[in-house]
């Protein structure tokens, strides 16, 4: 195996606590003569390098197996099972912190990701997730992280998209079991967003949900309000201080696109493109947790 290629690989204790967590293989078709760690590295090295399935190294296995394993475990959502699991792992180990970020980076869309068939999987949006921005075809990755970097939830939207209205389905996303039982936690203590998520509909949900918020006002916003005078209501509270923590998103934002796969949309489809961000996501929260674990 070549040392290069294979320097990125999952080491013994990565692979130890994620095959804890895959489906049980098929007793049904012929046996893949690969063994399932091969398949994944496989698969974590085109999430890494960008490259087409039919380039994969032949070390990995058959390309055409590889894919078939990353496509049967997206639909299954086996790939976003691991991640909830890895959450929860990290609660248990109170490596989570209850104050969360949100933003939104775009990833442009490669020739090969356009000419998707319109009949398409479950979930797959009607636009695939792609819109025309400024320099071309692009899609847009929403996620919400903790200020220590690690991402919560996901969600995929055309490139032009605005990123206030998917404040609330992104935090409705959050879902972070408890190991041994009990109830999921839903709900951070507190949301950091920019100028982009600040509006009424977004801080009366924050407000019902007893979700404190720091997300600085807009100039028309305080204009508006300044302008209607005691009607306008009270400026909301902000601090820019703690503003500051919001760098974890950043942060998390540009470990996310060291994944080429995911700094550039080269997938057809919406759900497969959302499923190589979850893979990203999963091997960064890989290097991060304790070997103990």
């Amino acid at each position: 195996m070549s040392s290069v290629t294979a320097r990125r690989d999952l080491t013994n204790n990565q692979w130890e606590r994620l095959r804890r967590w895959l489906p049980e293989p098929s007793r049904l078709g012929r046996p893949i003569a690969r063994s399932r760690r091969t398949l994944v590295n496989g698969i974590a090295w085109r999430v890494r390098t960008g490259s087409p399935w039919r380039d994969l190294p032949a070390q990995y296995g058959p390309w055409a197996t590889v894919y078939w394993l990353f496509c049967a475990w997206q639909r299954s959502g086996t790939w976003l099972l691991i991640w909830r699991a890895l959450q929860a792992l990290a609660r248990d180990q109170r490596h989570l912190t209850w104050e969360v970020g949100i933003d939104s980076t775009t990833a442009r869309a490669h020739l090969a990701a356009a000419g998707a068939r319109r009949r398409t999987l479950a979930g797959e949006p009607a636009d695939h997730a792609l819109g025309r921005s400024r320099g071309g075809w692009s899609t847009k990755l929403h996620l919400v992280v903790d200020t220590s970097g690690h991402p919560l939830a996901a969600l995929v939207t055309a490139g032009q998209a605005n990123d206030s209205p998917q404040m609330i389905p992104l935090l409705e996303a959050v879902s972070v079991a408890r190991i041994g039982g009990g109830r999921a936690r839903r709900h951070p203590d507190r949301v950091l967003a920019d100028r982009a998520y600040s509006c009424r509909s977004n801080r009366e949900w924050l407000r019902r949900k007893q979700i404190k918020a720091t997300i600085p006002e807009p100039a028309d916003q305080i204009a508006n309000r300044q302008r209607r005078g005691a009607r306008g209501g009270r400026p909301p509270a902000f601090d820019a201080d703690r503003y500051k923590d919001r760098s974890g998103i950043e942060r998390a934002i540009a470990r996310l696109k060291q994944h080429r796969a995911v700094a550039t949309r080269y997938d057809k489809l919406a759900v497969r493109y959302l499923a190589t961000v979850q893979i990203a996501i999963i091997i960064n929260w890989l290097r991060d947790l304790p070997n103990t674990a």
